[in-house]
């Protein structure tokens, strides 16, 4: 018997489920009421497409019709892709924690007809392994603990979900849920945040680069907040940067075609978890020099993005080798030879937020390196979400495939990130359009227009944002681009909402850098005197590249024509008006007060320092 029903799932990864011998459930409040009606407890699966020990647990256990008959009869099964529902992942991850620190994926949990895990894990082997039992081990353990103690099942599963709810108010009030607008948190000092460098410094491998021991990962936010504080001007966290780049650059973590693997699991950079993910390289894209952005760029477009212009979430680690499913060996060819063989398939979904993140690591590398393709692959990729994921300002899709729309509800990552990504490439293009979408965005976003997940709601267990260590901050972006748009508005409130956004986050991370990077490089530029810098000229005028250089925290630059300029003027964005001039000129401000036109790129550069 087989009544598995994710053969028309929109998610690829629950889609490769679909002809296993376990009759799985999409998420949502009917699985958890038909477990209320049988009194049985709920298996929730958390993994993705490209998830290798995924496949292999798959293999293992999901595909043993033992197994699946076990299942059906004593349990209600789940399947959730990780990321389809970063909701669903993020509080099922806060409840695992309290079983196990080694957090991954697969995650194993198991909860109650209410929702609310009482036991969780990661991979579980067919066998046991050491002190690890088998899957069916664990299984047969959670029905006798489900059936001789259910007592002591309720309790587990309240205590954790008391502690999430407490975890959970304590993070709104961090981010101003509960503060008046009057009531602005304080950023940490300049003095405060520019000290976490020495933290950094001191935890850096020496001899390989980056930053622990064995796995490795690129860690795209710390560096990128070492971009900011080198950019205000420190030397050493420049080196820093550098060097961990160079290291992520010359080692096995980058593939021949440019593009990044998403750790590595030995400490000297070698021996990758070959999978490659959309955020990893896009968050390195962002800060990346020339040879290495370019070489992110080429992997984007040629291996992520649709005919559409929208880029895929992943590319797998697995592939099909003369007739052998086998992780990594087609990496291991040389590029001339891996077309003899089928290409590691794709994790196909189109992901709103993290589009907004390939969007601003392009156009942040355009203005790096004057790259029209860079520019124009951000464009693509702007139009085709807006299209497909957006309507009237809103976004209202997160996840799409070619089989269709995902009912999951958009996240605030995917309407900050988003926010940020059309932002900077409207300052960079000088397409006032992107900048009314990001405007409305960020309104969004400020409203905190999202739906609870109602299984989380009624538990109790939403978590809301939690703090990343690879992937961006939606919330952080959200701040970032409401600071951007009171730079280019003139409106205060903005920049208080952003201050109240990152306080929190960045006061933690002066301490715990790792998970709160992001929210420091924005709390430093909160805490610089905002300048801008509106270049009015030709695609190809030196000034427009001069004033692009000029990025350091506290700093917006937008290079528009004269008719960009009145257009962006009269969308209500103020740091335009009267900046129109035919001729070419830069204008170089401080809270909108703004020195005499500069008319040349060297006259730009001297009041520019």
């Amino acid at each position: 018997m087989n009544d598995n029903r994710l053969g028309t799932a929109v998610s690829p990864y629950l889609r490769l489920h679909a002809d296993n011998p376990v009759d799985w459930r999409e998420w949502g409040p009917d699985a958890f009421a038909e477990a209320r009606e049988r009194d049985v407890p709920v298996l929730v699966s958390v993994g993705y497409a490209t998830c290798h020990w995924c496949h292999v647990m798959a293999r293992e256990s999901f595909s043993d019709p033992e197994i699946g008959e076990l299942l059906r009869r004593d349990f209600v099964a789940v399947k959730v892709d990780r990321e389809e529902r970063p909701d669903v992942d993020a509080s099922l991850m806060a409840s695992a924690s309290a079983f196990t620190q080694q957090l991954g994926w697969p995650l194993t949990a198991f909860a109650t007809p209410e929702g609310r895990v009482f036991f969780a894990g990661t991979y579980y082997p067919p066998t046991p392994v050491g002190q690890v039992g088998s899957f069916r081990q664990v299984l047969t353990a959670v029905l006798d603990a489900w059936t001789e103690r259910r007592h002591e099942v309720d309790a587990n599963a309240s205590a954790i979900a008391a502690a999430i709810a407490q975890g959970a108010q304590a993070d709104a009030t961090a981010q101003g849920g509960e503060r008046s607008d009057a009531d602005t948190p304080r950023l940490p000092s300049v003095d405060a945040i520019r000290s976490v460098t020495a933290q950094l410094v001191s935890a850096e491998d020496t001899t390989y680069g980056g930053f622990g021991g064995a796995p490795k990962f690129p860690s795209a936010p710390l560096l990128e907040f070492l971009s900011d504080v080198a950019a205000d001007g420190d030397a050493a966290a420049r080196g820093l940067l550098e060097r961990s780049l160079r290291a992520i650059r010359t080692s096995e973590l980058t593939d021949a075609d440019g593009g990044v693997f998403r750790y590595a699991t030995k400490r000297d950079w070698s021996v990758p978890h070959y999978e490659r993910m959309l955020y990893d390289n896009a968050g390195l894209l962002a800060i990346a020099g020339a040879e290495q952005a370019r070489g992110i760029a080429d992997f984007l477009r040629d291996t992520l993005r649709r005919p559409d212009g929208a880029f895929v979430a992943a590319q797998d680690s697995e592939s099909t080798i003369d007739g052998r499913r086998v992780e990594g060996d087609w990496y291991r060819l040389p590029l001339d030879e891996r077309g003899r063989f089928d290409a590691p398939p794709l994790d196909d979904q189109v992901l709103t937020g993290w589009n907004g993140l390939a969007i601003r690591g392009l156009a942040r590398a355009a203005a790096r390196s004057g790259d029209d393709e860079c520019t124009a692959l951000a464009q693509g990729a702007a139009d085709a979400v807006l299209a497909a994921h957006a309507r009237d300002g809103h976004v209202v899709v997160r996840s799409s495939t070619d089989h269709g729309t995902s009912a999951a509800p958009p996240t605030i990552e995917d309407v900050g990130l988003l926010a940020e990504g059309l932002l900077e490439l409207a300052l960079l293009s000088g397409e006032v359009r992107y900048a009314e979408t990001a405007r409305a965005l960020v309104d969004d976003g400020l409203a905190g227009r999202f739906e609870a997940d109602p299984v989380l709601r009624a538990a109790g267990t939403t978590t809301g944002e939690q703090p990343q260590t690879a992937l961006r901050s939606g919330t952080v972006a959200l701040a970032a681009t409401a600071a951007t748009l009171a730079a280019l508005t003139g409106d205060r409130a903005l920049r208080d909402a952003a201050t109240r956004l990152v306080a929190d986050r960045a006061r933690t991370g002066t301490e715990r850098p790792l998970g709160h990077a992001d929210a420091l490089g924005v709390a430093l530029a909160l805490q610089r005197p905002s300048r801008e810098v509106v270049v009015v000229s030709g695609r190809d005028d030196p000034m427009r590249w001069t004033g692009l250089a000029a990025r350091r925290p506290g700093t917006v630059v937008a290079t528009v024509t004269p008719d960009q300029a009145r257009a962006w003027a009269a969308a209500g964005f103020s740091l335009f008006a009267g900046r129109d001039s035919a001729a070419p000129a830069a204008y170089v401000c401080h809270d909108h007060v703004c020195a005499l036109p500069a008319r040349s790129d060297a006259a730009l550069a001297e009041q520019l320092r």
